[in-house]
């Protein structure tokens, strides 16, 4: 397994939830010297340092501030959720000697996969303390419970195809002992008393870990993927980055994507805007100096793409077919799903050559449908020239995805690249890269 390969996993396995997420990237960045800023504070920042602020303890927004001056934003966007199934409030139910968890859909996901595989919860509580209310996170960190299949012998045609229901198929089974009470073994692993729990935000994830396999150890497979590979990637190019002349090096990690972005934590809220605008009146720019900054940046919006199937290879698009291992993939949409036009394009890929790192294009058949991401949703708040990317995979929102064991190197290598560019507006849609 390559260095980079071990640090995703890593990653990963250690992010179970979104919370998890924020707080693995929060601690990165404060072992790396970053400087923790809060928006119920003023911010006061300088030339030459870099600094991250967390919004809800789901999406974070780290930058570097450029040595010389301020012109520009460079920025990579992803986001920190992935389909799974949330834990409903009161969630115990009992049928028969059995105890199951009442769960609800997160996201539009693979349902089959979840099944017959070692699961766990992870995610957050809010708890009282002497001092008020705190956050803290949740990781029970055991194979805790699991959706046992119905045997083909009560269900002869369970291999010609079925509609899962969510209330019924979908409730993990977690015990034989009626008193069993989820809130307690909450409050348990948190040392603290059931009834200091004031609420919580947990999840169900898949326990197995990650693996490298294939006749060359040419993939990997694990939970979460999409879009752990995107954010890793994008911190670890951020870190590896030296800071610019002029351009503020942005890595944005949304929540919420997988439901629509349009909470306060998501792409659909002002968090980005908000964060420019603050970096802009730190720098004692006005409104004027913020527009022409933002005319002068680019923005990566990076969430994985559809790998050819290799039994389903008419999924595909005729002409523009997607391999793992062979590459960043860069995503256009004829209806503006993705926020790739021509120009971001031609921009992007000459950023790519550059860096001598390889691409490809994915667009989807023109007779299916496909899923848009948060490059369109932020743009509706922030204005900017850019990209939709990712990296290839198979098995997109199951529990379990596989991607190439190369793409992850590659993202990160242009990641470093983009956020040491820089892109000037000389006039029109005319552009300078260097």
């Amino acid at each position: 397994m390559n260095k980079t390969v071990k640090g995703l996993f890593e990653f990963i396995e250690e992010s179970p939830s979104q919370f998890h997420v924020v707080e693995n990237e929060r601690q990165r960045f404060l072992k790396e010297g970053f400087i923790e800023l809060s928006e119920a504070k003023e911010w006061s920042l300088e030339l030459g340092k870099n600094y991250f602020v967390t919004r809800n303890g789901s999406s974070i927004l780290a930058f570097r501030m450029p040595k010389a001056e301020y012109k520009s934003f460079m920025i990579m966007a992803s986001h920190s959720d992935s389909p799974s199934f949330r834990i409903k409030e009161m969630p115990e139910m009992k049928e028969g000697h059995y105890v199951k968890l009442n769960t609800e859909k997160y996201g539009g996901m693979l349902m089959a996969p979840w099944f017959d595989r070692p699961l766990s919860i992870a995610g957050r509580a809010i708890v009282k303390t002497k001092n008020g209310i705190e956050t803290k996170l949740v990781n029970l960190d055991k194979d805790l419970c699991m959706l046992p299949s119905l045997a083909i012998h009560m269900n002869r045609e369970a291999n010609d195809g079925y509609k899962y229901n969510a209330q019924k198929d979908m409730l993990p089974l977690v015990s034989m002992d009626e008193n069993f009470n989820l809130k307690k073994l909450v409050a348990e692993s948190l040392s603290v008393k059931e009834d200091e729990i004031l609420g919580s935000d947990l999840f169900l994830y898949n326990r197995e870990p990650g693996k490298v396999w294939g006749a060359k150890d040419e993939f990997i497979s694990i939970r979460r993927l999409d879009d752990l590979q995107c954010s890793y990637s994008s911190m670890m190019g951020l870190l590896d980055a030296k800071n610019s002349e002029s351009a503020v090096q942005i890595h944005v990690t949304f929540d919420n994507e997988e439901v629509g972005s349009g909470t306060k934590q998501g792409a659909d809220s002002t968090f980005l805007y908000d964060a420019l605008v603050r970096i802009n009146e730190a720098m004692g720019g006005n409104n004027s100096t913020l527009l022409t900054a933002i005319a002068n940046s680019f923005m990566v919006s990076a969430d994985n793409a559809h790998a050819l199937h290799p039994n389903y290879p008419e999924k595909s698009d005729p002409t523009n077919k997607v391999f793992m291992n062979e590459g960043v993939v860069i995503k256009f949409n004829a209806n503006q799903k993705y926020m790739t036009d021509g120009l971001a394009f031609g921009i992007f890929t000459e950023l790519c050559n550059k860096a001598k790192v390889p691409y490809q294009t994915f667009v989807n058949r023109s007779d299916v449908a496909g899923g848009s991401t948060l490059g369109n949703i932020s743009n509706a708040h922030v204005s900017i020239n850019g990209v939709d990317i990712g990296l290839a995979q198979l098995a997109m929102h199951s529990c379990y995805e596989t991607a190439g064991v190369k793409d992850t190197e590659y993202l990160l290598k242009i990641a470093t690249f983009f956020y040491e560019s820089v892109i000037e507006n000389i006039a029109g849609c005319d552009y300078n890269l260097r």
